[in-house]
């Protein structure tokens, strides 16, 4: 598990966790809960978007990867098709 993974999890579960108490101090009629909701709202968000942003990272690291080995294999055929050739 990559460190954007981790941040992204912890973020969305801290979150919710806030949410929940944002919740818990909504029913015992207390002004406050709005701007911990917001805030809940907030750090839930910012937590999504890093595990999307890890996913898309992961992606755009294999492609590359691939694109780096296509390219040897190329290069190397083309060194043993000069290298034949009499």
């Amino acid at each position: 598990m990559n460190k954007y993974l981790s941040r992204g999890l912890v973020l969305t579960i801290l979150g919710i966790l806030v949410g929940i108490f944002g919740s818990f101090l909504q029913a015992q009629e207390y002004g406050i809960y709005k701007w911990v909701l917001i805030v809940a709202v907030i750090i839930f968000g910012i937590g999504f978007l890093t595990i999307v942003y890890s996913l898309i990272r992961k992606i755009e690291r294999k492609s590359l990867l691939r694109e780096r080995t296509d390219q040897h294999n190329e290069t190397e055929e083309s060194h043993n098709k000069i290298d034949e050739t009499p």
